[in-house]
């Protein structure tokens, strides 16, 4: 090997090995409160990005819900969800809902610790960027916040892009599709329980499947996730709530919604004899 050969190879492996820490995002905020790791502002544009892969060409898309699953929603109707001001004004269409700025729609039951299911995709015609591209989020008991958003090609601040547990963790890697296609979240939801003192006894946890791409591992949550803000568990909470599909504004479709209560709190009903 020549020696200016040589030298542009040992650049080329130190920009690679700089590359992960180097890549920054394009919005964010530095005025927010410090994580309690100490090293990163909530949304902090200085926050590496996380590595961009491809997930595998075949996934669970439509896959048929178990047979102890709760279906939330088939395509058909919105029998078990409503809207802030009632009924849901959100439209369907070919088998998915679609918001339709007429505000949040929650499930009508209540779960605790769960598996649940959702396909989702954002606008195949691009518009916006950043937080304004395709943002959504799948808010469990309405505190805390797994984001959907359209993050193909789409730097934001890594704690706000899709899959990220909001405003605290960026998804180990972005396994995101592009615009227009049907993507999947697969979340194992763990509560977080008070006792009759009103004493924390249990942090939440959640793993997220992200087109079936492990992006959190049991993660344990900082407490809720507001915006520009640091969650906490100073209020306590009932070990069950609501499932909330947000609305920003931004066309977001949904499809093939199930869910699987697991743990004492949601124990299946006995099956009949």
């Amino acid at each position: 090997m020549q020696p200016i050969c040589r030298s542009i190879l040992a650049l080329s492996l130190a920009a690679a090995t700089l590359l992960p820490s180097a890549v920054r995002a394009a919005e964010g905020y530095t005025d927010t409160p410090m994580q309690p790791d100490g090293k990163w502002h909530v949304h902090d544009p200085a926050r590496p990005i996380p590595q961009v892969i491809t997930p595998g060409a075949t996934f669970s898309q439509m896959a048929g819900a178990p047979s102890d699953a709760v279906v939330l929603f088939d395509g058909k109707d919105f029998s078990k969800w409503k809207g802030e001001k009632g009924d849901v004004q959100w439209k369907i269409e070919d088998g998915y809902m679609e918001t339709t700025k007429s505000g949040r729609i929650r499930t009508k039951d209540e779960f605790g610790d769960f598996q649940l299911h959702i396909e989702w995709a954002t606008p195949a015609a691009v518009s916006g960027n950043g937080q304004g591209r395709g943002n959504n989020g799948v808010n469990i008991f309405g505190r805390y916040e797994i984001q959907v958003l359209d993050s193909y090609n789409n730097p934001t601040y890594a704690d706000g892009q899709a899959s990220a547990i909001y405003g605290q963790k960026p998804p180990l890697v972005n396994a995101s599709r592009p615009p227009g296609e049907w993507q999947t979240y697969d979340i194992i939801w763990e509560a977080p329980l008070w006792d009759e003192n009103k004493k924390l006894v249990k942090k939440a946890y959640v793993t997220v499947l992200h087109n079936g791409v492990v992006v959190h591992h049991r993660q344990e949550l900082y407490g809720n996730t507001p915006y520009r803000a640091l969650g906490n568990y100073d209020s306590p909470q009932p070990p069950k709530g609501y499932i909330e599909l947000y609305e920003h504004g931004n066309p977001v479709r949904f499809r093939n919604i199930w869910i699987r209560p697991l743990g004492e709190y949601d124990k299946p009903a006995p099956a009949a004899n």
